[in-house]
Formats: C-alpha cells, structure tokens, sequence
C-alpha cells in the first residue's frame, strides 16, 4: 500500500495517491496530467479511479485530460452532475482498489456534491480520510461559493455542520485527515501550515469542530470571510463542464516570438504578463505590462488580476521557465497564452524599443519623509485583516485585488507611496497605477516588514486571532 500527499505551495492544494496491488486511485489532480502518470507506471501500478471531493473553485482539475490518457474512471459524490463521462457514486458506496477500499461520504457544505474518501482496509480499519475543502486542518470549506436560487450561504452552513457531525467527528480519532487545502487558501480563513493532522487533533484544537449549536456554528463559519476571488465561478464551471486539452494550451503558449511577432500580438490588444521578479521588473518593462512573479504566489494573484480568463496573453519570462509559467496558469483556467518574448527584455531593448521602470524607495527613506512632515500619502495594498492589525497612520487602505475599482478619487498628478508586507504585491500595484495614468507612482521596496522596523508613526498592533 502506498498514499503519497502531492503538496503544491503556489495554490496551497494537496492531491493525493493511492495505491495498492497494482492499482491506482489520484484524488484531486492538478491540471498537467505527468506526475500521475509517471509515478504509477515507475511503480507497474495502473491508475483505476480518479476521485474528484467537488466541483474545485480555486483551481482547474486534470481528471478529464487524466482519464483520457490513463483510461481511469473519474468519480463525484452524490449530485454531481457533468458535462464528460463520470461516475457519480452513492452515499456510503465503497470502491474496491487493490486490498484497500475508498469509501465514499456525502458531505454537502462547501458545496452540495461535495464528498470524502474513506481508506479502509482488509480488515475494515479506517487508515485516512480525504476530506477536500470539507475539513481543513484547523478550519472548515468556506459555505459561500456554491450558493444557487434554492440555496443559501446558511443552508450551505447548515448542512456543513450536519456533515461534519453526523459523518465525519463519529470516525476513529487516530485516523488521518488529509484536506483539500492548507494555509494560503482562499478556500477558508483559518487553515493552518499543516497539511495533514489526525482527526482527535482536529477534535481538540479546530474551532469549528468544538462544541456547539448548529446555529452557532452558521455564525461562526459564515462570519469573516473575505470577498472570493472573481475566477472562482469560472474554475468551478470548467470543473464541471469541461474543458480544452491542457497539452494543447502548452504547445501553444511556449511558442518563442521574436520581437516583430510579440508588437505584432501587442497591436491586438494583448495582455502582457510579466513575470520575472519584481526586483529585476522595476528596472525596465514594457510599457502596460502587469508584473506577476512566478516566485510567489502567481497562479491566485493572476486569477485575482486578470479578470478575463479568456484574454489572450504574451509572456514576458525568465528563460527556461516559460512551461511552467504556462502550467501554473493553466491551473487556474487561463489558456490563452499566445507564446513569449524569445530572448526576453535583452531582446526587445537590443531591437531599440524602449521601457518603462518604476521608481523604489527604502522603507527608511519613507520613514524620514514622514518625519519631515511633508504632506506623504500611502496606499497599503495589504488585506484589510493585515491593515487593521497595524499600518501606518499616514496609509489608507487599497486590497490589491479590489484597487484598480477603488482608486478613481486618487488624483493621478500626486504623489503616492505604495507598499504590501514584502514587496511582491506593491509591484503588482506599482504596475497597474503606472498603466492607469498615474504619473507619480514610488514603490516601497521590502513592504510593511521593512517600514516596521523604522520610526514612522504606526497603529496598535492587533493580534490577528480576534479578526476571525
């Protein structure tokens, strides 16, 4: 027997897989479909299930590219209905794979179809638990993003807490929980850094699983939750529906494009994605380009930026990276890349075309700009739960994935000082400000981190513990 946790840090997602006597089961795979296929022909193994726990809104699945290569059965829990071949098991029903059985647990809450793998044994012992975005260690699926006409954020709520103790707090405490997510998700709002726990830890220290009402529990897990990103309709709708080949999104977005061919895609309208590290882009980039590093957290910030999934793009790329580039966005339903720029920013400045760059400051000279009283005005980009945990007294609040809506009262003439908690989201802004029009855009190189250690005026610290 073999269960082996397939932990992606840019999307904070676990899939999984399972093994025995030569056969096969992956729990929520990511979009590329190599992973899985190599690592069960490495091991003679023949991949028998693909098992889906929803309809995934933060993230396009490989179950249908998985099941057409490997011959798989894709299988949902009760009310899951698709636009492919699947099969869509009972509550209870068990799947036999190898020695090992998979039961299937209906636990509608996240979302109506969604449901929990249980890994039993010959001898009917309960080894592990694949919950999905059902349980999480130290949180529980947000109930708001499958809401329809005859259902609601509390209906969703409700049966979350109906599942949770009717199907999955009644099994062995020692049993292995795997989740669906981990800290980093916007899938819930208290996950914790671990992505595996048992079950009786989760008992004791999961707020969600203490005791209390159910309509306790309604408050508690409908409160706080941040606006869901604008691609988690759209994910959700290509899991469930179907979706174009991921090998053909790759073949076409790795196309090289040499500089008369990248202008030539500009003229159409062509979203240009740059993701080299914001310290190198500040330096010179093309003008419009939007500045999304694949060093962080790409795929999410991309989702959160660009609203039209089906905008085609042009790549701006550190060489040597441009499949994954085009992979991570693919994860996330953006399909549409066009090919990059061969020879990169090199390239386009040895044609003479020109750049554009963004002018950085230090925190410490922020800090002695606000000391000399000058007139100094600051766009925090962070979250609101990380502003109202402490910020500058100078800096008003922008989210980043709401400020381009929320900026049009800016006087685009003035000067503005824009900072995240690193680095890495000020550059995104920086970038969009600077496209807007925005003609006096400063950087803030290190984020609140750096400004934290200086003397300028702050708020009380907030722990970040009372904000759920």
């Amino acid at each position: 027997m073999k269960v082996e946790q397939l932990y992606t840090g840019c999307l904070a997602q676990g899939a999984y897989y399972i093994e025995s006597e030569g056969e096969a089961a992956i729990i929520d795979p990511l979009r590329e479909t190599a992973p899985y296929m190599e690592m069960a022909e490495e091991r003679g193994a023949k991949i028998k299930y693909i098992l889906e726990t929803h309809f995934h809104a933060d993230f396009v699945s490989g179950h249908i590219d998985l099941a057409k290569k490997s011959g798989a059965q894709i299988v949902f829990g009760p009310k899951a209905e698709t636009g492919y071949d699947a099969y869509v098991a009972k509550d209870n029903e068990e799947l036999k794979l190898g020695k090992l059985r998979i039961k299937v647990l209906h636990t509608p809450g996240h979302t109506q179809e969604s449901s929990c793998f249980l890994l039993l044994n010959e001898e009917d012992e309960q080894l592990a638990i694949f919950t999905g975005d059902t349980l999480f260690i130290g949180d529980v699926g947000r109930p708001d993003l499958a809401i329809k006409s005859d259902v609601t954020m509390d209906d969703l709520a409700g049966m979350l807490y109906d599942s949770l103790h009717n199907k999955i707090m009644p099994l062995n405490d020692d049993l292995t929980v795997y989740p669906g997510h981990g800290a980093g998700s916007a899938c819930g709002k208290n996950m914790s850094k671990e992505t595996y726990a048992t079950l009786g830890n989760q008992k004791e220290f999961n707020y969600a699983l203490q005791p209390m009402s159910r309509e306790e529990f309604i408050v508690k897990v409908t409160s706080g939750l941040a606006t869901p990103p604008q691609y988690f309709g759209h994910n959700a709708m290509m899991n469930k529906a179907g979706y174009n080949s991921f090998d053909e999104a790759l073949a076409q977005g790795t196309t090289p494009l040499d500089v008369d061919a990248f202008k030539a895609e500009m003229a159409k309208g062509t979203l240009i994605l740059d993701t080299r590290h914001q310290d190198t882009f500040e330096k010179g980039y093309i003008a419009g380009a939007i500045n999304i590093g694949l060093d962080g957290s790409f795929a999410p910030w991309v989702g959160a930026m660009i609203e039209n999934l089906k905008r085609p793009i042009l790549l701006i790329v550190q060489e040597g990276r441009e499949e994954e580039a085009v992979t991570r966005l693919a994860r996330v339903g953006y399909d549409n890349v066009v090919g990059f720029l061969k020879g990169g920013i090199d390239a386009w400045t040895a044609a003479g075309e020109e750049v554009t760059t963004v002018n950085t400051i230090s925190a410490t000279a922020l800090a002695e700009a606000i000391a000399k009283g000058d007139d100094v005005k600051v766009i925090d980009v962070r979250n609101e739960g990380e502003f109202i945990s402490e910020h500058l007294l100078v800096a008003t609040s922008y989210p980043l994935a709401e400020m381009a809506k929320k900026v049009e009262d800016l006087d685009k003439k003035a000067t503005y000082y824009v900072h995240c908690a690193g680095g890495y989201r000020s550059m995104i802004a920086s970038a969009v400000l600077q496209n807007m029009g925005f003609e006096n855009i400063i950087n803030v190189a290190g984020g609140f981190k750096a400004i934290s250690e200086t003397d300028a005026p702050k708020s009380d610290y907030v722990c970040p513990s009372t904000l759920l």
